[in-house]
C-alpha cells in the first residue's frame, strides 16, 4: 500500500470554496471484477459475464450525457470507472449516481465498478496545471488500457468519448483498445437497435441547443443554495416535503404533503397549498421540496371549483372556500427531481406548428394533467403528430415557462387500445419485458417428456397431509394462480382443527437468485382490465406453485386447534405436502351451502357413482358450513375490536379456457368471499405475531395508519344531508355509524357512505419492525395489533418474504439469509412504490375501458348510456355523482376535450329511484360483463367507422366538434342549476 496526497477545493456550509489535503492510498490488490481474471482479483459477487464480446468504458460526459442508451438491458459489459462515479454524483446529478449504483446490484445489467483511482497501476495523478476534464480523459483511458492488460488480451475494450480530440490522438495507441463515439458505437456494434438510435438523436439534438428561447415574463426565481435549505429545514424555518399537483386545477393548485419537522411554531401538521405556478417554481409532481410558508395573512383555502377550462381562469376568488384556509407557501428549493418517463403528444394547433421553427423545438402535452408542457427537440414531430410519445424532463431553466426534455421512443397511434394500454404502463413506471433465459433455465420443467414429481427426500422433511386432511380452495373462475387453500376437520378430542395452506414459493425462488431479483423488481403481480402481468414465471405461477386440485404440491401451512367456541388452543406452522382434492369457483361453494345441486360444477366429481357423489358432497358441505361459522366468530370478534368494513370498487377478471379476457364484472357479494377473507386474515395476523417475538427489529409487517380528518369532509356532508351524524374520531365509531347509517328508501345509501370512506382512508403500507414505534403496528381497518401478507406469494413479493422469516423463526432456515432493518424498510418502500403503481394502473386500464365502451354511443338511443346517479357534492362548475350500476364514482364538470375522457350529460332532475331490489343477481353481472367483450371485439370496427365519417365530413370535424360545438341545453350548467332551483322550490311547496 503506498500513501499519497489528493488536493481538492471544496465548498463550506457558507458556500466558500476551500482547498483541502486529504490522505490517498494506493493498492495493488483492487479487485477488477471480472471472470476472465487469471490474476486471482478477490470478487464481491459483481462480475462481468465472459461471454462478452468487449467491455464498455464510458467517460465521464458519457455517462452524464447518455447514460439512458446504457441503461438498455441490451447493452451489457460496462465498466464504470471510480473517477466517472464520482463525475456523476459531483457534477451530474444524483439520481444518475443512484441509477448506476442500481445496474450495478443488478446482475441482469452485468455491469461493475472498477475503483481506479485506488489501484496503484491504474491511478493517474492530476499534473500541475491540468484541466479537470483532461485528467478525467486520461484517467479513463489509462485505466481502459491496464483493464485490458490485466486480462491479457482476453477481450476487447471500447472507450467511448466525444472528445474528438483526445480520441485523435489516442485511437491507435494501444491495440483492441478502441476509442469510438457514442455514435459511432452504436452504429458499429448495435445497427438494428432503432431504440437506442432514437434516444441518441433526441438526446443529441437537446444538448446542442446549450441555449433556449428566454422567457423573463414567468417570474421564477432561482433555488438558494442547498447548505441554506438544509440548514433551514434543520432549524424548522423551511419545511421538506413532497409536491402533488391537484390533476383537476394542475395550474392553479398543488399540495406539499409534510416529510416531518419544521415550522413547529405552525401549530398544524397539514398539508401545504401552493398556489399557481409561480409558487410552484419550476416544482414537478413527485419532487422533493424546500417550501417556505407564506405570512398568514396569504393563506388561501382549496379551490372549490372542479376542472380548469381553455379560456383560462376567472372569478378566482369566487372559485377559492376562503372560509377555511390551509398553510399556504412557496417552493424555495429542489431536493430531489423525480422525474421518470412521460407519456405525451404533439399538438396540433397553430401555436405548436410555429414553436417548431424556433431552435428546432416543439412543445408536447403530457398525458398526465398533473404534467406541464415539455419542449424537446425532434425532427419527427410531423410523422408523428398522431402518436403517443415517450419523453424525459432533462431541466427547467429559471428564465424558460416550460421543462426542456427529449423524445424517447414512439408508443404507437393513439385510440389504439394497445397504445393506451402501453400508456397507462409507461405512466405508472410499469416496465414489462419477458422472463429471461437465465431465469427459466434455473426453475424446474414439467413437461410430458419431463414431468416434473415431489423430491422423497424433501418430503421427509415435511409434515405430509395429503392422506389425512381435506383440502380444497375457493377461487374465482378462471382463476389459474392457486396460491392459498383450506382445511377443516373435527378432532377426536371434540375440539375443531382449521388449516390454511399456502403454496411454498420460497421453496422455487431462493434469494438472490435471478427469478427472486425479478420477482424482487416487479414486487407484484399487475392486473389491468383484459390481462396481467405475472410476477413469477409461468411454470411457477400457473404450474408447479398452483395448488392444483389433484396435484401433489409443496406448501407452507399454519393449523390452529379450536376449541368448540372457536377460541385458538394451539398453532403449529410448518412446510408440508398437501394434494388439494377440489377446485372450486365462489359461486360453487356459496351454491353448495345453500342446498343447490352442483355437482355439475365440481369436475372432480365427474364419473363417480351416485353414492360416493353424495358421501363427498356431504364431506364438502361439512367443511364449507364449518368454515362459514368460524368466520362468522372472526368477523365478530374483529368487528367489536373497531373493525371498518368498506365499499371499495372491486372488478372481478374472468378468463376464458384460451386464457383471453372473458368477462369484467363487479365483484358479487356473497358469504363465502367473506368467509374466505376472515380465513386469510386470520392467518396473515398469527403469521405476523410469530415473525415479530422471533424478530422484533426485522420482520415485515403491514400497517394501516389512522386517516386524516380532513379527508373525511364529503362523508360528514353527505351524511348530514340525510339527518345523520358520523363519528370518525375512532375505527370502532366510525364502523358503529356507518351501521346506523340506513335509509330504508334508498338503499344505496350507505353503500356511497361505504365507498366515500374508503376514499378518506389512509393507504396501507408494508415496513420493518426496527422503523417503526410499537404503536405504530396498529392496522385500523382490521383492528388488529399486527398483521402481515402471507397468504398470496405467487402474486406478492412480500408474501416470500414473510415466507423466509417464517421458517426462520421456526428454525427451518438460516437467519444469516434475511435482510437487516435498513435493508428491509428499503425492501418495503419499493414494495410500497409497486403496490400502488399497480392499483393506479389497474384502475386507468378500468376507465379506458369504460370510456371505450362509451364512444361512439349515442344516449338517446342506447339503454346503457342512461342510468340513475346519486349527487353527493356541489362544487362553483359542477357536481359529483355516483352512479351504483357501473361501480364508479364520477365528476361531471365542463372540461377541455381528452381521448380517454367519458362524459355524462344530466338528462333528469328528478330524485333518485333505485330498482335494484328487483333485478337478480344474474342482470347485475351482466351490467359490466359487455363492457371488455365489446370494446375488444369492436376495436377493428371502430377504425373502419372513424374512416368513413373523416371521408364524408372532414378529418377535423370531430376534433373542431368537442372544441367548438355547443353544449346541449339539457346538460348546460346553467340548466343544471335552473332544475335545481325548480326542485327546491317544489319541495317548499
Amino acid at each position: 500500500m503506498i500513501k499519497t496526497e489528493k488536493h481538492l477545493r471544496v465548498r463550506n456550509y457558507r458556500g466558500q470554496t476551500v482547498r483541502v489535503v486529504r490522505e490517498h492510498y494506493l493498492r495493488e490488490d483492487v479487485p477488477c471484477n471480472s471472470e476472465l481474471c487469471l490474476a486471482g482479483c478477490p470478487s464481491d459477487g459483481k462480475t462481468l459475464l465472459p461471454m462478452a464480446t468487449h467491455y464498455i468504458v464510458p467517460d465521464c460526459q458519457v455517462t452524464r450525457d447518455y447514460l439512458e442508451i446504457l441503461e438498455l438491458p441490451e447493452i451489457t459489459g460496462i465498466l464504470f470507472l471510480q473517477t466517472v462515479l464520482h463525475s456523476v454524483l459531483h457534477h451530474g446529478n444524483r439520481r444518475s449516481y443512484n441509477n448506476i449504483r442500481k445496474m450495478v446490484k443488478d446482475p441482469r445489467q452485468q455491469c461493475t465498478i472498477f475503483a481506479n483511482e485506488y489501484c496503484h497501476y491504474a491511478y493517474c495523478e492530476r499534473q500541475p496545471g491540468e484541466l479537470l476534464k483532461e485528467w478525467q480523459l486520461r484517467s479513463v483511458y489509462e485505466a481502459a488500457v491496464w483493464y485490458y492488460n490485466h486480462l491479457a488480451g482476453q477481450v476487447s475494450i471500447v472507450m467511448i468519448t466525444e472528445d474528438q480530440e483526445f480520441i485523435a490522438k489516442f485511437a491507435a495507441k494501444t491495440r483492441q483498445v478502441f476509442l469510438l463515439t457514442m455514435q459511432e458505437y452504436l452504429k458499429t456494434f448495435w445497427p438494428t437497435l432503432s431504440n437506442a438510435l432514437d434516444i441518441y438523436e433526441s438526446l443529441s439534438a437537446s444538448l446542442s441547443e446549450s441555449t433556449v428561447e428566454k422567457d423573463t415574463t414567468k417570474g421564477y426565481k432561482e433555488y438558494l443554495p442547498q447548505e441554506i435549505l438544509s440548514a433551514g429545514i434543520k432549524s424548522g424555518r423551511y419545511i421538506q416535503g413532497c409536491v402533488h399537483v391537484n390533476k383537476h386545477r394542475p395550474q392553479r393548485e398543488a399540495f406539499v404533503q409534510r416529510a416531518g419537522g419544521g415550522m413547529k411554531e405552525s401549530g398544524t401538521d397539514s398539508d401545504i397549498i401552493i398556489s399557481g405556478m409561480l409558487a410552484r417554481n419550476r416544482a414537478v409532481d413527485g419532487d422533493i421540496v424546500a417550501v417556505e410558508l407564506l405570512p398568514k395573512s396569504q393563506w388561501v383555502g382549496k379551490i372549490i371549483s372542479l376542472t380548469e377550462t381553455h379560456e383560462g381562469i376567472e372569478n378566482t376568488e369566487a372559485m377559492i372556500d376562503s372560509s377555511n384556509v390551509m398553510p399556504t407557501g412557496r417552493v424555495i428549493g429542489i431536493l430531489q427531481r423525480n422525474w421518470r418517463d412521460y407519456v405525451a403528444s404533439f399538438s396540433a394547433d397553430k401555436e405548436n406548428k410555429g414553436n417548431t421553427s424556433k431552435a428546432g423545438k416543439v412543445l408536447v402535452i403530457p398525458w398526465d394533467y398533473r404534467i406541464p408542457k415539455i419542449r424537446i427537440s425532434t425532427r419527427q414531430s410531423d410523422s408523428l403528430g398522431d402518436h403517443r410519445v415517450i419523453v424525459r424532463i432533462d431541466s427547467w431553466p429559471v428564465d424558460s415557462q416550460y421543462p426542456n426534455g427529449h423524445f424517447v421512443q414512439t408508443l404507437g397511434s393513439i385510440g389504439k387500445l394497445e397504445t393506451e394500454i402501453s400508456s397507462i404502463l409507461v405512466e405508472n413506471s410499469i416496465s414489462i419485458r419477458s422472463f429471461s433465459e437465465g431465469q427459466i433455465k434455473e426453475l424446474p420443467s414439467n413437461s410430458s417428456d419431463d414431468p416434473w414429481t415431489i423430491d422423497p427426500e424433501e418430503v421427509a422433511r415435511r409434515q405430509d397431509l395429503r392422506d389425512s386432511h381435506l383440502i380444497f380452495s375457493i377461487d374465482p373462475k378462471g382463476c389459474e394462480d392457486v396460491d392459498d387453500t383450506l382445511s377443516v376437520r373435527q378432532l377426536p378430542n371434540g375440539n375443531i382443527e382449521l388449516g390454511v395452506h399456502i403454496a411454498d414459493v420460497s421453496y422455487f425462488v431462493k434469494p438472490n437468485s435471478l427469478t427472486d431479483l425479478e420477482a424482487k423488481s416487479r414486487a407484484t403481480t399487475v392486473y389491468l382490465a383484459d390481462r396481467r402481468y405475472d410476477m413469477l414465471p409461468p411454470i411457477l405461477s400457473a404450474d408447479l406453485c398452483s395448488l392444483i386440485g389433484g396435484e401433489d404440491r409443496y406448501a407452507m401451512s399454519v393449523l390452529w386447534q379450536l376449541s368448540p367456541n372457536y377460541d385458538v388452543i394451539d398453532v403449529w406452522y410448518g412446510r408440508t405436502v398437501i394434494r388439494s382434492a377440489y377446485k372450486m369457483f365462489y359461486e360453487a361453494a356459496q351454491a353448495l351451502h345453500d342446498g343447490k345441486d352442483v355437482r355439475d360444477d365440481i369436475p372432480e366429481l365427474e364419473g363417480l357413482d351416485e353414492e360416493v357423489i353424495q358421501e363427498r358432497l356431504r364431506e364438502l358441505n361439512f367443511s364449507i358450513s364449518t368454515l362459514m361459522s368460524i368466520a362468522r366468530h372472526l368477523k365478530s370478534k374483529r368487528e367489536s375490536g373497531g373493525a371498518v368494513q368498506l365499499e371499495g370498487l372491486e372488478i372481478q377478471v374472468q378468463l376464458s379456457d384460451k386464457k383471453d379476457i372473458q368477462d369484467l364484472v363487479p365483484k358479487q357479494a356473497l358469504e363465502i368471499h367473506e368467509t374466505i377473507a376472515e380465513c386469510m386474515i386470520f392467518a396473515n395476523h398469527w403469521v405476523a405475531k410469530k415473525i415479530t417475538e422471533a424478530f422484533p427489529s426485522f420482520a415485515l409487517l403491514r400497517h394501516h395508519p389512522l386517516p386524516r380528518q380532513e379527508h373525511f369532509e364529503n362523508l360528514l356532508y353527505c351524511a348530514k344531508s340525510k339527518g345523520f351524524s358520523v363519528d370518525t374520531s375512532t375505527n370502532k365509531n366510525l364502523a358503529d355509524s356507518l351501521d346506523r347509517c340506513v335509509d330504508e328508501k334508498n338503499p344505496i345509501f350507505n353503500k356511497l357512505l361505504r365507498t366515500l370512506a374508503t376514499y378518506a382512508m389512509s393507504n396501507a403500507l408494508y415496513f420493518s419492525t426496527g422503523s417503526l414505534s410499537r404503536d405504530q403496528f396498529y392496522h385500523y381497518g382490521l383492528a388488529l395489533d399486527r398483521y402481515t401478507h402471507f397468504t398470496s406469494p405467487i402474486r406478492r413479493y412480500a408474501d416470500i418474504i414473510v415466507h423466509r422469516l417464517l421458517m426462520a423463526a421456526i428454525k427451518e432456515d438460516e437467519e444469516n439469509l434475511l435482510l437487516g432493518n435498513k435493508e428491509l424498510q428499503d425492501l418495503c418502500d419499493h414494495i410500497n412504490h409497486k403496490n400502488r403503481a399497480a392499483q393506479h394502473a389497474q384502475r386507468a386500464s378500468q376507465e379506458l375501458f369504460q370510456a371505450l365502451y362509451f364512444k361512439d354511443r349515442d344516449p338517446n338511443t342506447d339503454e346503457s348510456c342512461v342510468v340513475d346517479a346519486v349527487i353527493f357534492g356541489l362544487r362553483t362548475n359542477g357536481v359529483l355523482v355516483f352512479i351504483p350500476r357501473y361501480r364508479a364514482r364520477i365528476s361531471v364538470a365542463a372540461s377541455h376535450a381528452h381521448t380517454s375522457m367519458t362524459r355524462f350529460d344530466l338528462v333528469a332532475s328528478v330524485p333518485y329511484c333505485s330498482n335494484h331490489k328487483e333485478e337478480n343477481a344474474t342482470q347485475r353481472l351482466h351490467e359490466k360483463t359487455d363492457i371488455v367483450q365489446e370494446v375488444t371485439r369492436d376495436v377493428k370496427q371502430e377504425v373502419a367507422i372513424s374512416t368513413e365519417i373523416n371521408d364524408e365530413l372532414g378529418s377535423d370535424f370531430n376534433e373542431l366538434k368537442s372544441k367548438y360545438g355547443q353544449t346541449k341545453d339539457h346538460c348546460s350548467i346553467y340548466s343544471l342549476l335552473q332544475q335545481f332551483k325548480e326542485m327546491g322550490l317544489e319541495e317548499e311547496s
